[in-house]
């Protein structure tokens, strides 16, 4: 989609952990940490800008908003949330799905004996364990429920904590495998859902299809500890898993 070589799929996963680890870092350290990222997307650019092709990174250059010309910033930033999200996003919804199976034997047993229970299972995982949270500008001065926000900050925005509205979910709080109704939004709503949609469920299925033929008992190693991301993606970064049983 990207133009990109496919054989610097290593590559994008340690920008991937670049802009991942970042988060937490000093103002300075994190443009420094961010160097090799930029040293790589931005000759791409520059190159697509001199001998366009049929890819993305060309296409964001010839489009325009308003009559204007997408700047480098903004392709800079729209092929890193690509790269990003098609990775870690779904990498951590996989991993969470594993971590409830490991603290779930009941629901593990359900799916090894009824594997057609799985595209229901993914929804629900989706729903319960949505791994994406935006951060949002305002627009213009604005309080909530007694927090002041000033135009031009920057907001967390858990989206996410629509999927357990009681109004719109029955049993909201638990997470059901078998659920039918099931209008989630772990993959946002309106004109900004996301794009890979349907590309990360068929990735979650596979991925989860192929482990449970292989691994069907398993639990959490409690003698390591489980941890998990920081920031606008969640997921399990370390996930010690104890096997049980395998086919």
């Amino acid at each position: 989609m990207c133009g990109l070589p496919q054989e610097d799929g290593e590559q994008f996963r340690e920008f991937v952990r670049i802009v991942l680890e970042g988060v937490d870092l000093p103002a300075e350290e994190r443009i420094e940490a961010f160097k090799p990222v930029e040293d790589y997307i931005i000759p791409a650019i520059v190159e697509r800008r001199e001998n366009p092709d049929d890819g993305l990174i060309s296409y964001l250059l010839d489009a325009e908003i308003m009559g204007e010309k997408l700047s480098d910033e903004h392709v800079f930033g729209s092929i890193l949330l690509l790269i990003v999200a098609g990775i870690d996003t779904t990498w951590s919804a996989i991993g969470s799905s594993i971590w409830h199976l490991a603290n779930n034997p009941e629901d593990l047993a359900r799916l090894i004996a009824h594997p057609e229970l799985l595209p229901s299972a993914v929804e629900e995982f989706l729903r319960a364990y949505a791994p994406v949270s935006m951060a949002r500008l305002v627009k213009d001065d604005f309080e909530f429920q007694g927090c002041p926000m000033k135009k031009d900050d920057w907001i967390f925005l858990s989206f996410p904590a629509a999927n357990r509205d009681p109004e719109a979910f029955d049993n909201a709080d638990e997470v059901l495998i078998d659920r039918e109704i099931n209008r989630h939004s772990a993959f946002g709503l309106g004109i900004h859902r996301c794009l890979g949609s349907n590309l990360a469920r068929m990735e979650m299925t596979v991925a989860l299809e192929e482990w449970l033929k292989r691994y069907t008992k398993f639990e959490l190693d409690n003698s390591e500890p489980t941890t998990f991301s920081q920031g606008q993606v969640r997921g399990p970064r370390r996930l010690p898993l104890r096997i049980l049983e395998r086919k």
